[in-house]
């Protein structure tokens, strides 16, 4: 049943495994989830297929219908991104890319492998589904003038932009690209503004990755390297 106690049907979630695969729902989450849902072993939500086995019993079994719940769902499905291996979950993302026709993003994976893989452990507890991993990577891949959300474009406002172009120049000066060198030019700056660091960070993201959640920002300029930072960088800084 829904949560609501209507009848489940294909418009509440009565899909097929595959349609859940495309959703970006990882299988032993599903396992999980299933098995959750008209039975119980106390207060566990978590638990591996071996403890499924070896701690079944009919007493557990719901005597009521069972409640198919999406936002459980997820919350499982994060629990696993979180846990498992980013080389295991970079391959379920291109796979789930390739499968759900996401072209750019199946070919930007691919070319970026090692970039995404070394920026998957900052990503996977940001994300409940595999969709939503595959979207926050896309800063790595995206083309310039990368795309700009609504929420991040309130960020790059004409004070922020030239903030932005200011530390540009600072940026073009450093030897060391690194996230320590970043890190401590950003806090140079924001203090030599009167500003707080994250009034510098969070334009930066913004105009690094066109949105206002991802890895850390200092990182990010380190992902994507020092050539496209400034590239990018510069696009948003042209329009204050």
């Amino acid at each position: 049943m829904c949560p609501d106690g209507a009848k489940l049907s294909k418009r509440h979630g009565a899909l097929g495994v595959g349609a859940y695969r495309q959703m970006g729902y990882l299988p032993e989450a599903m396992i999980n989830y299933l098995a959750r849902l008209g039975w119980s072993h106390g207060d566990d939500e978590i638990f591996s297929a071996e403890e499924m086995v070896e701690w079944f019993g009919l007493d557990g079994l719901n005597k009521g219908a069972a409640r198919f719940d999406f936002v459980k769902l997820e919350s499982i499905n994060g629990h696993y991104i979180r846990e498992a291996r980013p080389e295991r979950l970079f391959e379920v993302m291109v796979a789930t890319a390739a499968e759900v026709g996401r072209a750019v993003d199946h070919a930007g994976l691919t070319a970026n492998a090692d970039t995404v893989l070394a920026a998957l452990p900052e990503l996977q507890p940001r994300a409940k589904t595999v969709l939503e991993l595959i979207d926050l990577a896309q800063f790595i891949y995206a083309v310039r003038p990368i795309e700009i959300d609504t929420a991040a474009n309130e960020q790059l406002t004409d004070d922020a932009r030239s903030n932005i172009a200011d530390f540009v120049e600072i940026l073009r000066e450093l030897s060391d690209w690194s996230v320590a060198a970043i890190d401590a030019a950003a806090r140079t700056f924001a203090e030599a503004k009167a500003l707080k660091l994250g009034k510098v960070a969070q334009p930066l993201r913004a105009a690094l990755t066109g949105r206002t959640v991802s890895p850390g920002i200092f990182e990010v300029m380190v992902l994507i390297g020092r050539d496209e930072t400034l590239a990018r960088l510069s696009d948003q800084a042209r329009r204050h």
